[in-house]
């Protein structure tokens, strides 16, 4: 008889081999709705707004930085090389003022509903968690004073969190349709702001979801930007040749400015997931109207 005595083996939840292997994919993915879920409660997040747009976009700073930089080292590149760089970043400049629309109007967004009587944090502003607009975004509540998620995922190239989200609701996601999943279960509406092909993506897999009544709640959709979005998309011949009905062209708004923005989300956001406003009281009458949660 051995006297050889086995290592206590590891419980299948502290099996890293076992929980990175395909059978514990299952795990992985609960993991990912589970963790996030306990976070959002902790946190009292109640529902979102969401941002997307581009991760490409700067500040107005930085990109006209990055153009004056171009003009002192003219010399130094040929004149194909020096035209595209030159064009690329006066686009970059003419670009610019979306981030800066869409810090203005997160920060609208947020100061408006930190201000709302609730148990728990309503309509806070969440983003992809990257650079670009979701940067813009989460920058624009943290100056307003309100927290703000970010939901990052894990991709083979760099993508690091931007420094404005909070800390506790900095999420990192391996599974992109678990990330979607977090995208819409919370909010209550969407911003879309001029971006590329995950920007159309997740655009078009709401209007899907509500066109085929498949949300359990109203989600407004505004997308910002006419000038962009009309040269990008036509949705009024899918109407006109009868791929989706003219009713569909009503499940979103369009809107050229922060303010004009922030008035269609916040009126929007009253009449379906607020109700109506209570009236300040009269002078010198107590208020005991019951404020709802």
């Amino acid at each position: 008889m051995s006297d050889h005595k086995l290592k206590p083996a590891p419980v299948a939840y502290e099996n890293e081999p076992f929980l990175n292997s395909p059978d514990g994919r299952i795990l992985r993915i609960l993991s990912e709705y589970i963790e996030p879920l306990a976070r959002f409660r902790r946190e009292q997040i109640q529902d979102t707004v969401v941002f997307f747009g581009s991760a490409r976009f700067q500040n107005r700073a930085n990109a006209e930085k990055i153009l004056a930089s171009l003009h002192a080292d003219a010399n130094n590149q040929s004149e194909q090389e020096r035209e595209k760089l030159f064009r690329r970043a006066q686009a970059a400049v003419d670009m610019a003022r979306y981030y800066e629309d869409a810090r203005k109007l997160a920060f609208l967004l947020t100061e408006w509903s930190i201000k709302i009587p609730a148990r728990r944090r309503r309509f806070v502003v969440t983003t992809g968690g990257g650079p670009g607009i979701m940067e813009a975004a989460n920058l624009g509540a943290h100056e307003a004073g309100g927290k703000t998620v970010g939901l990052n995922i894990h991709l083979p190239f760099e993508q690091f969190p931007n420094p404005y989200i909070t800390p506790s609701l900095n999420f990192e996601f391996h599974y992109f349709f678990m990330r979607k999943f977090w995208f819409a279960y919370l909010a209550k509406a969407l911003v879309i702001f001029p971006g590329g092909f995950g920007t159309l993506d997740e655009l078009f897999e709401i209007l899907t979801l509500a066109q085929t009544e498949k949300l359990a709640k109203k989600i407004l959709v505004v997308i910002y930007g006419r000038e962009y979005w009309d040269r990008v998309l036509n949705l009024h011949t899918m109407a006109d040749a009868g791929t989706i009905s003219p009713e569909d062209l009503e499940s979103f708004k369009v809107v050229d400015s922060p303010e004009e923005g922030f008035e269609c989300l916040r009126e929007g956001l009253i009449r379906y997931h607020l109700g109506p406003q209570p009236k300040p009281p009269a002078q010198g009458v107590p208020d005991i109207a019951k404020t709802r949660p």
